[in-house]
């Protein structure tokens, strides 16, 4: 797992910000399960799309608007979470939440997701982080209670 600095953190983020990982609706968006997700406390409003095939995450997608962190952050999950078994995916989402209320965690597996260890420091942006973890966490759930 690489170092960040604070200078390789913000640079980062905003790389994921300026260029996100599959930030737009799919062609094929009506075989995807789908949450819509905004903020009271910020200007995020965009719909996630998800799709999970025999409890993998086959790819994620994600369309409409958001602050510079609830994109980055959206755009890094997208982006490790493709091919992980669910249950994978949610041990990672449930670090990365550990991390951000500032209570122990498992950094080696959190990878690029990481850069945001620093937004504890400013907890009306904790939402922004976490509002497409929030998404995954409860379509993966959805999933999981269809399946039985």
């Amino acid at each position: 797992m690489p170092t960040f600095n604070s200078e390789l953190m913000r640079a980062t983020i905003l790389a994921h910000y300026e260029n996100p990982y599959h930030k737009e609706t799919p062609q094929n968006a009506g075989e995807f399960m789908q949450i819509s997700l905004n903020s009271t406390g910020c200007i995020d409003n965009f719909i996630l799309y998800l799709q999970v095939e025999n409890d993998k995450v086959v790819t994620g997608y994600f369309d409409g608007y958001g602050c510079t962190i609830s994109i980055a952050s959206t755009s890094i999950l997208l982006e490790m979470i493709e091919g992980m078994e669910i249950n994978q995916v949610l041990e990672i989402i449930a670090e990365y939440k550990k991390m951000l209320k500032s209570e122990p965690y498992d950094k080696d597996i959190l990878n690029e997701a990481i850069v945001f260890a620093n937004t504890v420091r400013q907890p009306s942006r904790i939402r922004c982080a976490t509002i497409g973890w929030d998404g995954v966490a409860e379509l993966i759930e959805k999933h999981k209670k269809e399946r039985k």
